[in-house]
């Protein structure tokens, strides 16, 4: 009874008019100084668009194509063909290159022209070469790895491993030539026989360019290579480019606003997490394999040569060192996904190029047959004598631009930047895409134009403002191997096959899908040797 008692008295008192008076009274204090510290905080950021309640900007002209697509009226039926990075290089005319969005209450700087974009990440990259902790991610990534991982001792010391590592094994050498030639000589016999046995029908070169360059990494990382018919590794490559779809331009990209989302049983959030398991399997498979066969003597790869250094660590008694199997297995993650999928892109990107301008077609392999004939395939030795063919490549990387809008930074510390407050924390965008159709640095950027890259002997012109693999300390760690896989790709197929667009069909939107990479439509070509 006297608990009871008491806890009616409790109940009372807590429900009295003075308890519920002085609750309001703190709830309303406590409001008013987060609502004091929030505008002393943002009192000088970039200006911007008024954002939406609970959602910012991404209500308004961030509204990913799938809610349009679903939502949107016959007016705005228009509106999905404008992907994000062109709708914020839109925004710039209004609020200048650089201005202030809201992800929910998330603070977005965007930063817009090559200058702008320069000044942050190259002349001010202590302050801005951190990452941010974006749900999505994060759950996914455990921010380990070397793109997702925040800027620090850390990182610099697993990335440096890993580039060092990488060029043990060729990155960026001509040693690394055979075994890209291997993968594509696979796709030429392949493309050889669809040519012969299709009767003039059209192929879909993706899975057959996506696996070339998959097996370019597998070199180097795993120590294997894959067939092109291997259901299981032709599967993860299918959910690796899902992946990296429905976590940008999906429902899923509302996990950021309210990560509990993630978890949901239905739909593209379960197959999210899916797609997240299936890679986690395929991948710890992989390094269990390689733990059981190492042979410290002999590393067969990047996989054997970081658990060397994990074990060398361990007998050295370091208690806090960052190698451990499960920083490898996301470090194998990021060479997978950044390895593939943008370089997959690009070679795609240009072959759609070529077959909508076949004038540029014709003159690239014009320029080849007279540099390199056609009795020896291609070699990185020859690049310096087909500037047409590798201004060429440079133009489709600078219209595409497979990362537009790069990995977002974030500001480390509270900065002054051009005039404006970047609070700690602050999420930074740099908007390659406006870096490449800037028109102040660019005559008629919408303009496809290899010549721009050339001067007027015709030798290939180099411009600081081409940055399509980043710029800074975060500039992609296989800028080298990209340059060497493009470069080898596009010439050999130049030299071999002639393509076009099948009769009476229209080319794809050029506009593209937007991920976190912006790969071309799906398309078919029809392929014919060249005799």
């Amino acid at each position: 009874m006297v608990l009871v008692s008491w806890h009616e008295d409790l109940r009372t008192s807590l429900l009295s008019p003075v308890s519920i008076l002085a609750l309001v009274i703190f709830l309303t204090v406590c409001y008013s100084i987060y609502i004091y510290k929030k505008r002393r905080d943002l009192a000088n950021i970039p200006p911007g668009p008024k954002p939406w309640p609970i959602v910012g900007n991404f209500g308004g002209f961030l509204i990913p194509s799938f809610v349009w697509k679903r939502f949107g009226s016959r007016q705005e039926s228009n509106v999905p063909d404008k992907s994000p990075q062109v709708r914020l290089m839109e925004q710039a005319k209004l609020y200048g290159n650089l201005y202030s969005i809201f992800v929910g209450s998330q603070l977005v700087v965007v930063l817009n022209g090559y200058e702008v974009v320069r000044d942050a990440l190259s002349n001010r990259a202590e302050v801005f070469s951190d990452r941010p902790d974006i749900p999505a991610i994060t759950i996914m990534t455990k921010r380990k790895g070397i793109v997702f991982a925040p800027y620090g001792p850390v990182w610099r010391k697993q990335r440096k491993f890993c580039h060092t590592t990488l060029r043990t094994f060729g990155l960026g050498k001509l040693s690394l030539e055979p075994c890209i030639l291997e993968g594509l000589a696979v796709v030429k016999t392949e493309l050889l026989q669809l040519s012969e046995g299709s009767g003039g029908s059209s192929v879909d070169l993706a899975p057959l360019i996506s696996n070339a360059v998959s097996n370019v990494i597998c070199s180097l990382s795993l120590g294997q290579r894959f067939h092109h018919q291997d259901h299981e590794f032709c599967t993860l490559l299918d959910l690796m480019a899902r992946g990296l779809e429905i976590s940008v331009n999906s429902p899923a990209v509302l996990i950021n606003i309210f990560p509990p989302l993630y978890y949901l049983p239905c739909g593209v959030f379960r197959e999210l997490r899916q797609v997240e398991g299936d890679i986690t399997v395929f991948l710890k498979r992989i390094i269990a394999s390689h733990r059981s066969t190492l042979d410290p003597d002999n590393p067969r790869d990047l996989i054997d040569m970081y658990l060397v250094e994990m074990l060398a660590q361990q007998a050295a008694g370091e208690k806090d060192s960052s190698f451990s199997e499960d920083y490898l297995f996301y470090i194998i993650g990021d060479l997978f996904i950044a390895g593939t999928d943008t370089t997959t892109n690009s070679v795609l990107w240009i072959l759609l190029y070529m077959v909508i301008y076949p004038d540029v077609q014709e003159k690239v392999q014009a320029e080849i047959d007279e540099v390199v004939g056609r009795d020896r395939v291609p070699s990185l030795t020859d690049k310096g004598r087909l500037p047409f063919t590798e201004a060429t490549v440079m133009e489709v990387q600078r219209m595409t631009v497979v990362v537009p809008l790069a990995i977002p930074h974030m500001a480390s510390e509270t900065t002054e930047f051009r005039g404006y407050t970047i609070p700690k924390g602050t999420v930074i965008v740099p908007n390659l895409w406006s870096v490449h159709r800037d028109p102040t640095v660019w005559d008629n950027p919408d303009k496809f134009n290899p010549a721009r890259f050339l001067d007027d002997e015709g030798k290939l012109l180099r411009k600081e403002c081409f940055i399509p693999f980043g710029i800074g300390r975060r500039v992609c760690m296989g800028e080298q191997l990209a340059k060497m896989e493009l470069f080898l790709m596009f010439t050999s197929l130049m030299q071999a096959f002639k393509f076009r667009l099948p009769d009476g069909v229209p080319p794809p939107p050029m506009h593209g899908r937007f991920g976190l990479t912006l790969a071309p439509c799906p398309y078919t070509v029809c392929v014919s040797p060249r005799s």
